[in-house]
């Protein structure tokens, strides 16, 4: 029975070891290198800037002619530079205060299909036989910059 309960201890002290070492417990030795636990946040960008900016995208996009290319994978830069953007212009628009998520709901639509469009994560090219994703991201990115155009927010 004495060895049972031997067992058992030993066997906690090992847990409490290997726990202890996972759960990243350092000795004072450790705290003057630590990393702050909260990052800071990047600053959000004002809806009307996020606007100018995503509409200046569209702009260099369609300007440097945009995918002439029917092959996959020659194109992917330019979706990226578009989604971005995008992705500024939806934090901007969930923090403008003068406007709710009702007035929004076409712009988060379509910056969701961009979403989706480069969730495949490369650019399948365009092709009549096969699927693309470049009308999901391309084709609602323009969609978006006459929805900004037509709503104009300060």
């Amino acid at each position: 029975m004495g060895r049972h309960i031997w067992g058992k201890t030993a066997g906690a002290l090992v847990l409490a070891v290997i726990v202890a070492a996972v759960s990243g417990c350092s000795s004072s030795s450790d705290e003057d290198t630590a990393k702050p636990a909260v990052k800071a946040k990047k600053p959000t960008v004002s809806v009307a800037d996020a606007t100018t900016t995503f509409q200046a995208a569209v702009t260099k996009f369609d300007t440097d002619g945009g995918c002439p290319e029917v092959d996959p994978g020659t194109c992917w830069e330019q979706m990226q530079a578009l989604m971005e953007p995008a992705r500024d212009l939806r934090k901007a628009a969930n923090t403008h205060k003068e406007t709710g998520p009702e007035f929004w709901s076409e712009a988060y639509a379509l910056i969701d299909t961009m979403e989706g469009g480069i969730a495949v994560r490369e650019d399948q090219g365009y092709s009549q036989l096969s699927g693309t994703n470049r009308p999901d991201v391309l084709g609602s990115a323009h969609d978006l910059a006459d929805w900004l155009a037509e709503h104009p927010v300060a």
